[in-house]
């Protein structure tokens, strides 16, 4: 007979494996929460092991900015936490203060830089002269002296320089047309000489989502070129590729600057003096994308702050960069391998063409470049460019797309203010701004580019919108890319900057673009605009076609409300930032940065999972500013490259920072 078996055995048993899998259940979440635990405090310390350098380099850096004689280090503190209403007060009238005190004791700086400022026209900027000028409470006065030089007036307390001692001393043999600036304040410059035109609260969001995007990169893609916000690692499919350039870093790094985030400037100024290289770097560069967004980024941050590894960095690129110019024509090609030399065009460009706003696009960078280094060689190889474009017969006063490089003929007859064409424009206009408004066959090429288009291409819509088309082969496609939203700005810089028979027109057009992108933006549902937008009878600033329909974070239509915004001070064009911000943080936030759209117009729309480098770069920089004083980079002494790198005005900014220039030394006794 079987003895009788218990009915509490399988309980039991099956009691002790539920304990089991729960035990390991536990034990592997835990050692997994050990590991990323683990994994970010590695990264970290990476992080951390990057902006470390010796005592020695670090006294030397802090001193331009923290240590200097020179310098009023500002905080501001409105760019972190919300100020209250009492102590945004106190802060004001403290600035009045010292606006007053300033006013009696010294001169504006900028109408005494070079002798004057440069003259805009009879139709002047419609701010105030009082707020698109420097604060010389601020910085050291430069006063002229005999034959024209300026040397800087020294702060009480100062101490004598070792480099103007140096330059008193050598007075006799030669003379520098420069003047010695201390670094830019962090944060710009801060105080309300034009009646109080900050909105604290909205810059502030703005940098709240700089410190998002900043962080995010920092954590999960710390010298790799962008981010993947969904994926938490880096994007190596960027037109940089896999490569440790750092595209990020360098890209946002004067955005910071501006903003006052200190800590991460200085990690991102860390990184590029020990990482930063094209030396090893087998690959084929975009020379326009290289150049805007390295050469432009380090140049302005040298500007900025005189820290001469930045102009080490910006000649270091822009060498790497000279290969492609070695055509028949001058042209340079589009792509350069920056260790072998080697240079190509895109295949599908038009037989081997090069691009019009690739090749059109470097004169602000080279020309600056040439001057802070003494080196003509940067100017000679853009001036090469501006001769065969002014020479070439252009087909109705139009710019083709494409250019052969090597036999200096015109592609397919395919013209845009948008993509392939428009920052050769943009150049014009602002190469002319850049020389302090002596470069004229620059502005008359623009006034006549802008003539043609005008003419040939801008159009109205049946419902009153003002757009610029695309033309093909003489024919209107009456569709107008996001990247033509820019021109807005364009137009309407050209308008302010000088008074002739065309300056009412500019100013019209410039506006009414202006007007239509925001309407792109409007007309969808997550209230951002699409990559292209068309127009019909049935249609009106929307996309048709489902590649057009995306946003990948572009900032050509923010470009244009804080131009306008600076030359009109109209509401409108906050409000309308404003509503863009909304927009940003609510469909294109994430948990770890920001992400574009896959179609605007979807309630809920796909994010692409990219963080694009101009997003820190040009986005954020033109709301953040659109929000700020007109003290802070007024446009009458600094001129924006295409991707937003402030670069100073000749003769009218003191951050100009020329390479002194020796003169001849007289025989006579």
């Amino acid at each position: 007979m079987c003895p009788k078996t218990s009915k509490t055995t399988p309980l039991l048993l099956i009691g002790g494996i539920c304990f089991v899998i729960v035990l390991v259940g536990i034990t592997g979440i835990t050692l997994i929460n050990n590991i990323n635990l683990s994994n970010i405090i590695r990264l970290n310390e990476k992080v951390a092991s990057d902006s470390v350098s010796n005592n020695e380099n670090q006294i030397k850096e802090l001193n331009y900015v923290n240590n200097h004689p020179r310098n009023v280090y500002l905080k501001l503190n409105a760019s972190r936490d919300d100020a209250p209403d009492e102590q945004m007060q106190k802060e004001q009238e403290q600035e009045q203060e010292q606006e007053q005190l300033s006013n009696q004791e010294l001169p504006k700086m900028s109408a005494v830089i070079g002798g004057t400022k440069p003259k805009v026209g009879d139709n002047q900027w419609k701010a105030s002269s009082e707020a698109i000028s420097i604060s010389t409470s601020m910085y050291p006065t430069p006063s002229s002296t005999s034959a024209g030089e300026l040397t800087p007036t020294p702060s009480a307390g100062d101490a004598p320089s070792s480099s103007s001692s140096s330059s008193s001393s050598s007075s006799s043999s030669s003379r520098s047309s420069t003047v010695t600036a201390p670094p830019l304040p962090f944060g710009g410059v801060k105080y309300n000489q034009s009646g109080g035109l900050i909105d604290y609260e909205k810059r502030n969001q703005v940098v709240k989502m700089m410190e998002h995007a900043w962080h995010n990169y920092k954590l999960y893609a710390w010298g790799k070129n962008e981010l993947r916000p969904l994926s938490q690692r880096p994007h190596s499919a960027s037109i940089f590729g896999s490569y440790d350039l750092g595209a990020t870093i360098v890209d946002g790094l004067d955005t910071l600057y501006i903003m006052g985030l200190e800590k991460e400037y200085r990690e991102g100024r860390d990184w590029i003096e020990r990482k930063f290289s094209l030396d090893n770097i087998s690959a084929e560069l975009s020379v326009f994308e290289t150049n805007i967004r390295f050469v432009g980024g380090m140049l302005t941050l040298y500007a900025f702050t005189g820290d001469p590894l930045y102009k080490e960095k910006a000649q270091h690129v822009a060498d790497k960069l000279l290969p492609a110019f070695q055509t028949p024509t001058g042209i340079p090609y589009a792509l350069v391998n920056t260790k072998t030399g080697v240079a190509k065009n895109y295949g599908w460009a038009s037989g081997g063409s090069s691009i019009l706003s690739e090749f059109g696009t470097l004169h602000l960078e080279f020309a600056y470049l040439s001057d802070i280094t003494g080196n003509p060689l940067y100017r000679e190889r853009v001036q090469t460019i501006r001769q065969v474009l002014k020479e070439i017969e252009k087909p109705k006063g139009l710019y083709p797309n494409f250019l052969n490089p090597k036999t200096g003929k015109w592609g397919q007859l395919h013209m845009s203010l948008g993509a392939l064409g428009d920052s050769y424009y943009e150049y014009l206009l602002k190469a002319w701004l850049q020389s302090g408004q002596t470069d004229e066959e620059a502005r008359e090429m623009y006034d006549e580019a802008m003539l043609a288009i005008l003419d040939k291409m801008v159009r109205t819509s049946p419902g009153g919108l003002t757009y610029v088309s695309d033309l093909k082969f003489d024919r209107l496609e009456h569709k107008m890319d996001h990247l033509a939203c820019f021109s807005g700005g364009l137009f309407a810089l050209g308008a302010a900057t000088r008074q002739n028979d065309y300056t009412d027109k500019y100013m019209e057009v410039g506006k009414g673009i202006t007007n239509t992108c925001h309407e792109s933006y409007i007309r969808a549902p997550t209230q951002l605009g699409p990559e292209a937008f068309r127009f019909s009878e049935a249609v009106e600033a929307r996309a048709l076609r489902s590649q057009e329909k995306y946003y990948i974070l572009r900032p050509e239509t923010f470009e244009s409300y804080f131009v306008l915004w600076r030359l009109t001070h109209d509401q409108k064009y906050r409000d309308w930032g404003w509503e863009a911000v909304l927009a940003l943080e609510k469909h294109c936030r994430t948990a770890h940065g920001y992400c574009g759209l896959r179609n605007v117009y979807q309630q809920e729309p796909q994010k692409d999972d990219v963080q694009q480098s101009f997003f820190l770069a040009e986005t954020l920089k033109y709301l953040y500013l659109l929000f700020s004083d007109d003290s802070v980079l007024p446009l009458d002494e600094w001129v924006f490259n295409t991707e937003a790198h402030p670069l100073p005005i000749k003769g009218a900014n003191a951050y100009y920072r020329q390479a002194p220039v020796a003169l001849p030394v007289s025989n006579a006794s």
